[in-house]
């Protein structure tokens, strides 16, 4: 049995295309790539290193192959931020319940927190899933991830739908 943490979910909704502020785009060289079928081991790294810090907890417990069923499949787009040619950050759209639209995980690497690339990737992700014209944008964060996250999402456009409070779980 993992360490157990108490937290409280907002659930946050976007039900029509916003009009977003320009946001300053990444230093140096960057490139933002959809991640078409990754290898597990990246997607891994990518969520163990982004999540580390804010007890991002529920695909650990996913095996392998539960695992590739999400990411692997042609309705969840996963797309990485690269800045000088090395990860800066990812986030995951899933289409798979249009005409709703989940950004399931959005994160920077622990290196890149504070640089103002938070913004732009959530501008990206946005637009990306407006792009497809669902109906309804979701997402959700919590009282662990990091303290500016609830109040980017509400300059961006989301809007509270609800709260609950949940334990979360380690996996052994």
């Amino acid at each position: 049995m993992g360490r157990k943490r108490k937290t409280i979910v907002t659930h946050l909704e976007m039900l029509a295309e916003p009009r977003l502020p320009p946001c300053p785009r990444p230093h140096g060289k960057f490139a933002l790539m959809r991640a078409e079928k990754p290898p597990i081991h990246f997607y891994r790294y990518l969520y163990d290193t982004v999540g580390r810090d804010y007890f991002w907890v529920n695909r650990k417990r996913l095996s392998d192959e539960a695992l590739a069923r999400i990411i692997h499949d042609p309705e969840v787009m996963i797309c990485v931020l690269y800045c000088d040619g090395s990860p800066a950050g990812y986030f995951e759209l899933d289409f798979r319940s249009m005409p709703q639209v989940e950004l399931s995980f959005l994160g920077l690497m622990p290196e890149h927190i504070g640089s103002g690339i938070g913004s732009f990737m959530l501008r990206e992700a946005i637009l990306t899933a407006w792009s497809r014209k669902p109906g309804r944008l979701i997402v959700q964060t919590c009282t662990l991830d990091h303290r500016r996250a609830l109040p980017l999402y509400q300059r961006m456009g989301f809007t509270p739908c609800g709260q609950e409070e949940v334990e979360l779980e380690e996996p052994d």
